[in-house]
C-alpha cells in the first residue's frame, strides 16, 4: 500500500507541476531514456521532459533497457528500480560492467539510506525519491546533462596525488596501476576538488559547482558520494588521506 501510494502521489505530483514549468525549450536538449513500469507515470516524465525540449523514450523491463541502449545510447537514463527483471540495480551495474558511462538518475520509491547507497555504488549519479518535486527533478536532469555535456573545466593531463593517476582528457583514473571506474559524477567530484587542493569546499558550494543544485536543497547526496570516491581512491577509506571532512563545514582536497 505505501509503494502504490508513492507512485499514484508520483503521478499526482507531475500533472500539477507540468504547467508550471517554463514554456521555453532547454537549450541542453537531448535524449532521455525512461525506464519505468507505471504507465501513467512514465507518460507525466515524458511529457514534462518533452516539454522541455528533450527527445525522449520509455521502456518498461530492465530486459528493455538494456536492449534499447546496446541500439542507441541516450544522453541520460532516468531508472525505476522496481521493474521487471532484471531490476534497477542489476541493469545499472551491467550498464557499468561494459562500460556505459551514461548519467544515470534512480526515481524510485525506496528511499532508506542502505537504498541509496547501494545505487551509488553501482553508479548511479542521482538519486531521487517518490513522491518528487517535478521542478526539482527537471533540474537535476539539465544538470547532469550539463555536466555530460562537458561543462567542467579543463585541466591539464595526467594530475597525479598520492598513489593515484587521472587522465581528465580521456577522463580515466588509475590507483597503483589499476584503473578505478568512475561514475560521471564522481569524476566531476574529483576533478573539483583537484581544481582546488587544499581549499575548504562547503556541501553547498559542491552541489552547486557539481550537482548544479540551488544551496538551499536538502541532501545527503554529497556525503553519500564522497564516502564512495573515497572507497575507490583513499588507501584507507576510514582514515582518508586526501579527501578530508572538515568539521561541521565541508571537505578539503590535500594532494
Amino acid at each position: 500500500m505505501a509503494a502504490y501510494l508513492s507512485r499514484v502521489s508520483s503521478i499526482d505530483s507531475v500533472t500539477a507541476a507540468t504547467s508550471a514549468l517554463p514554456p521555453e525549450k532547454s537549450s541542453a536538449a537531448a535524449h532521455v531514456l525512461i525506464v519505468e513500469d507505471n504507465a501513467d507515470l512514465a507518460f507525466g516524465l515524458q511529457r514534462t521532459l518533452e516539454a522541455q525540449g528533450h527527445t525522449v523514450d520509455v521502456v518498461g523491463s530492465g530486459r528493455e533497457a538494456l536492449d534499447r541502449v546496446k541500439g542507441v545510447t541516450p544522453a541520460l537514463i532516468i531508472l525505476d528500480l522496481m521493474i521487471p527483471p532484471p531490476d534497477g540495480y542489476a541493469v545499472l551495474a551491467e550498464l557499468r560492467r561494459h562500460g556505459c558511462m551514461v548519467p544515470v538518475l534512480i526515481l524510485s520509491a525506496r528511499g532508506e539510506e542502505a537504498d541509496k547507497v547501494r545505487g551509488f555504488r553501482a553508479g548511479a549519479d542521482d538519486y531521487v525519491t517518490k513522491p518528487f518535486g517535478v521542478l526539482e527533478l527537471v533540474e537535476r536532469v539539465q544538470a547532469l546533462l550539463r555536466r555530460s555535456q562537458g561543462s567542467v573545466a579543463s585541466m591539464p593531463e595526467g594530475r597525479r596525488f598520492g598513489r593515484v593517476l587521472v587522465d581528465d582528457v580521456g577522463r580515466r583514473a588509475w590507483r597503483d596501476g589499476e584503473p578505478v571506474t568512475l561514475s560521471p559524477l564522481e569524476f566531476a567530484l574529483l576533478l573539483t576538488f583537484l581544481r582546488q587542493p587544499g581549499v575548504v569546499l562547503s556541501r553547498a558550494t559542491l552541489l552547486r559547482d557539481v550537482w548544479g543544485h540551488a544551496p538551499d536543497i536538502q541532501t545527503r547526496t554529497v556525503d553519500l558520494h564522497i564516502s564512495e570516491l573515497r572507497r575507490k581512491i583513499e588507501p584507507e577509506p576510514s582514515r582518508p588521506r586526501h579527501i578530508v571532512t572538515v568539521f561541521k563545514t565541508g571537505y578539503r582536497f590535500d594532494p
